[in-house]
């Protein structure tokens, strides 16, 4: 459905130099760009969800765990805020 939107002359000027670049119709980036927007507000990469449906290696979750207690262990905690200068 056509339909008829304002944009800034300098939006417009960077959308048609990044169309250009990726060797599109400004209409099929605006419309890509839109449709991504959407898509990222609403759910998670499906990359990303199918990398972390896929069981941790047992050498990096030792590595993490090794991260995790050198960061525990070297932790101070301050009674009192330090004294500014």
């Amino acid at each position: 459905m056509p339909t008829t939107i304002h944009v800034p002359p300098a939006l417009l000027k960077k959308i048609d130099v990044r169309a250009k670049a990726l060797g599109i119709s400004r209409n099929r980036f605006i419309v890509e760009t839109l449709t991504e927007k959407l898509h990222s507000a609403r759910e998670w990469p499906q990359d990303f969800v199918r990398a972390l449906k896929q069981p941790v290696r047992r050498d990096v979750a030792a590595t993490a765990d090794d991260m995790l207690h050198q960061i525990e262990s070297t932790r101070r905690s301050r009674k009192t805020p330090p004294k500014l200068a």
